[in-house]
Formats: structure tokens, sequence, C-alpha cells
């Protein structure tokens, strides 16, 4: 079954244009409100490196990729030129690729690699439903298809409880995991106690990145910081939204109580490390 919600397209800002912004039209720029709909495939398109956002939760019936996907990126399938990732974020899952079928459980990713022609994704049960968290970006070479479990990660274990900023961090699309074309993706818990991620903060103007917020309770939210490091502005997120991060912006984010949250990057190159750091006496 095919049962997509109407693609979106997102363009991209000049950080000129978003410093003079109100609240409102910095949500409908850089906000994913609404991903994970149950019985649809939600898709936005965006014209940061091309990256596409994508939300997956099959209850009765698989969800496959179709024609209206294709047509968005101008091709005959939607992986005939592009690579795609994803991490499950709900129960046990099933994504079906050219007949191959992959067992994708809670926390684990899936890579599936450029040429593939047809993807359907399916919950084990449907009423403990999968949700799958996708990403797609252009690919120039065909790399195999591959399942990365929890347990496959590269893990690392990063701040501190007197920075307020612990948190365990899993390398899941990463070039010491398998190879990608360019796209990379990654989980990040924190501990409980602990809000702020990724401080200090970065830009990379080489990359976007895409952040997409979960486990937070109904009545809790993560304020989220963007723009230039002299010129910030805030977004306030709910459980399930995605942001999308341009070159220029900063990204990071303080929460009310303990979440997670996935990171992914496009662009020129696959160094997780290549981040220009901004001092904190800086931020504005």
């Amino acid at each position: 079954m095919t049962a997509s919600n109407t693609p979106t397209t997102r363009q991209a800002v000049h950080y000129e244009q978003a410093e003079m912004l109100d609240g409102e039209d910095l949500r409908r720029h850089f906000l994913i409100e609404q991903l994970m709909v149950p019985g649809q495939l939600t898709a936005t398109y965006t014209h940061y490196d091309r990256v596409l956002v994508m939300g997956a939760v099959p209850t009765d019936a698989p969800l496959t990729v179709g024609e209206d996907l294709a047509k968005l990126v101008g091709s005959a399938t939607l992986l005939e030129r592009r690579e795609l990732g994803l991490i499950n974020v709900g129960g046990p899952g099933r994504v079906t690729a050219d007949g191959t079928a992959f067992e994708v459980g809670s926390q684990d990713a899936l890579y599936l690699g450029r040429g593939i022609a047809s993807v359907a994704f399916a919950s084990v049960d449907p009423a403990n439903p999968a949700k799958f968290y996708i990403n797609s970006s252009p690919a120039h070479a065909v790399h195999p298809s591959r399942l990365i479990t929890k347990a496959q990660a590269i893990v690392k274990e990063l701040g501190a409880p007197e920075t307020c900023n612990r948190r365990t961090l899993y390398q899941y699309l990463h070039p010491e995991v398998l190879p990608t074309c360019q796209l990379l993706m990654g989980l990040t818990r924190l501990a409980t106690g602990s809000a702020w991620n990724t401080m200090p903060a970065h830009t990379h103007d080489r990359r976007m990145e895409a952040y997409f917020y979960f486990e937070l309770p109904a009545d809790a939210v993560v304020m989220h910081f963007m723009g230039r490091p002299e010129a910030t502005r805030h977004l306030v997120i709910r459980n399930e939204q995605v942001v999308l991060s341009p070159p220029w912006s900063i990204h990071c984010g303080a929460g009310t109580s303990a979440y997670a949250f996935i990171w992914s990057m496009a662009g020129d190159n696959q160094a997780f490390t290549d981040m220009d750091f901004v001092a904190m006496g800086d931020l504005l």
C-alpha cells in the first residue's frame, strides 16, 4: 500500500533573511512538526544538500515508496541516484528492498544503496508499530545495503554531570562502520539529569544537519537554538519533530527532561569532527 501525505519542499534560506523572521516563520522554514503519522509515509524535500527527510509508521499494511517520491526527485525510482538511511524508534519492523527483507529492531539502523528499485516498510506487530526515521541524499556510487544493529554501532560516552550534558553517542552510518556516499546518521541519548546537547556550539559550513528529537514526554520540550553564533534564535521542539539546520547555523539545545535525538548530515565530507566550534563568550 502506498499511503503518503503530499510531500512538501523546503527552500534554502539565507541567514540575513532568517534573522528577519518571527517565531512562526522560523518554524515554517526550519521545523517539521508532524513526521510520524500512523499508517502514513511523510516526506519533506529540502534544498539543503538535497536531503529528503521522511517518517514511516506502517500499521495494518506495508507502506511502499511510490511514484510521488520518485517524481519529487526527478527519477524513475526514488533511489535511482540516491542512497537511504533509517533508524527505527518504534516496535520491531521489516524493510523489504528489491525482494530482500531486513528485520529492523528498535533502535537498529538500515542503509540502502543507490539503485534499489522497490522499498516497503512494515511493522511486525501493528499494535506496536515500527517508526522509521528516514533520510535520503544524492549518491554518486553504489554501496552494499546493510542492517546495522544497535550493538554494532560505535558507542561514545560524552559530557559530564557538572556541565549538564552527559550523553551516549551511537554512530550507525559512519565510515568506520560501513561505506556510504555522503549520508551520516547516529543517535544520542541524554542521561537523566542532563539537558544540554552539543555544547559548546558549532557550525560546519561544509554540511547540513537535521535533528529528530524523540523520547520526550508529552509535557516536555526542548529549546533548540539556531542561527549564526552572533545572532541566535530559538525553536520550541516537542516529541518526534525535526529541525533542519543550514550550514551557517549552530544546532544545540536543552530539554526540560532527558530525551534522545537522531542526527544526520550530508555534504562535502564525512569527517564527523569537521566542526567550527564557537566559544561560549561569542554566543549572542
